[in-house]
Parts: C-alpha cells; structure tokens; sequence
C-alpha cells in the first residue's frame, strides 16, 4: 500500500514555494518539477487543527473550505491571531505595506518585519512597498487612516485577484505605478502615529518570482503535471488537459499517494477573464 502524506498547504520562503506535510517534511516546488498525486483511497478530508495543535475530534471539514478547519479549531486559531485583530500586545515590529494584485486591486495590511516579503508572497502580491515600520498598534493605526482617509481596503478576495492575473501590464513601470501613486498620497496625510517609522517608495515586482512576467512561460490561469510556477496559494500546472491552476489551500487536511504517471483526472472550472467570478480550482 502506497504511503500517503497529510498535505499541510503551501508556504513560501526566500527560497521560493513549497509544499508542506504534517509531520514538518516539506517538498520545494521547483520549476520544471512533475507532481503528481490521488487522495488515498477511502480518504476523508480532516480538520488541521489550530496553531501547531491536532483537532482532538478529527473532525471531517467540507472539500471546498479553504481554511480546512472545524468551527472549534477555526474560533481557536482567530483567538490569538494578529490577522484577526485579537492580539495587542506583540512587541515584535511591524511593517505596513501596500499590494498591488492587478489593475484597481491594491490593498493595505501589515506584517511582521521579521518575516520580510513572505506575507506578500503568499497573498499573491504582484507587486508591493513598505509604507512604515513601528509597534504593532501604530502599524494598526496607519493601516487605519488609509482605509479611512483614501479609502483603501484592507482586504481583497482571492478570486479577484486570480481573475486579473491573466491580463497584467507587462511593463513593470505600468504594474508599480498605481502603488507609487497611493504611496505619496499616504505619505502626505496628516495624522500618522509618531512612533511608526515611513519608508521611502520601493516598488519590489513578483511577476518574475510567479512566473507571470513572460506569458509564453505560464499561460493565463487555466493532476499529473509537470513545470509548476506559483503565485500566491495557486500553482500553476502544464497538464495533458493545458494549463491548470490548482488552489492549494484545497489540499490541506487530506492524505495524499503519489499518481505515478496517472493523466490529470480532477474536474476543473473554465477561466473566466471577469473579476469576481473565479473561484478555487480543483
């Protein structure tokens, strides 16, 4: 009987992408690398259980939930989470940025300086700047006055910013341009916390780091496969079938075989190029 694995989603590194597994292996998602795997056989989709802890009950959670969570392990993971505004007190910095996923999508947030680029990378940030770097609630604060004053979301939905990843500007000067923009716009608001420190603007460009930039090299968004490129939580797969974009967030919680040389067999979605209307792959 074929070994299986605990998939424990995709995470990006300096290094680049890659897989995770229960247990702390990881597999790195280089290009031109064959993937291929099944869902075990009889295989039931369980719940990854809440910061670093196993569910207790092995909960079953539904095949299309992205966060791969029962409602008890879902509600501890948001009890102590700084992306769910109920932690106050870290006194590590933190750095707000702006994110830019396509024409009209940009977005403030902050992360943790410590973790560089990653947060960007893994939201699928086409392109980014750092807007300032201080405490956690001046980070807060300022994240606050652009949604206020400049109207600036803080969060974006994924099938947005997947739909609008097939048509980029190809110049990277016309990508960075509407983050430089808003950037000397906040930059000239009244109102920052004093102790939030403002960084001059750096427009840094993923298009190369996803595969995006060159589009003969990944077709636009479209499994035995072969030449991976990632973006975000999405690889990008060259399959028999054409390009398919598999939503990694749907692997997690199911203990995966590997498909040896098995066509792609998984039902997929056509693309559709509007924004709003793309849901998860896979």
């Amino acid at each position: 009987m074929a070994q299986a694995w605990k998939c424990a989603g995709l995470r990006w590194s300096a290094e680049g992408p890659v897989l995770r597994w229960a247990g702390g292996r990881s597999s790195a998602l280089a290009r031109g690398r064959r993937v291929a795997f099944a869902v075990a056989e009889g295989g039931v989709r369980t719940c990854v259980g809440a910061r670093g802890n196993a569910c207790p009950l092995r909960a079953a959670v539904p095949g299309r939930s992205t966060g791969a969570r029962c409602e008890e392990c879902a509600r501890l993971d948001r009890a102590h989470s700084v992306a769910a505004d109920t932690i106050a007190d870290d006194p590590q910095p933190y750095r707000v940025y702006l994110a830019w996923f396509g024409p009209g999508l940009v977005k403030v947030g902050i992360t943790a300086r410590a973790r560089g680029a990653a947060r960007l990378l893994e939201q699928g940030a086409v392109c980014f700047s750092w807007l300032g770097c201080g405490p956690l609630m001046a980070a807060r604060r300022t994240e606050e006055l652009l949604r206020a004053a400049l109207g600036v979301p803080d969060r974006i939905p994924y099938a947005h910013k997947r739909a609008v990843r097939a048509a980029l500007p190809g110049d990277r000067a016309e990508r960075t341009a509407e983050i430089a923009e808003l950037h000397a716009r906040a930059v000239a608001l009244g109102g920052w916390p004093e102790s939030l420190t403002p960084e001059p603007f750096e427009g840094v460009d993923h298009a190369d780091v996803f595969g995006i930039g060159d589009p003969d090299r990944c077709p636009p968004a479209t499994s035995s496969a072969t030449s991976p490129t990632a973006a975000g939580p999405d690889l990008h797969l060259a399959t028999e079938r054409g390009v398919v974009v598999l939503d990694t967030r749907l692997m997690t919680g199911w203990e995966l075989v590997a498909a040896g040389g098995d066509p792609c067999a998984v039902p997929v979605r056509g693309f559709r190029e509007a924004a709003g209307v793309q849901d998860g792959l896979f």
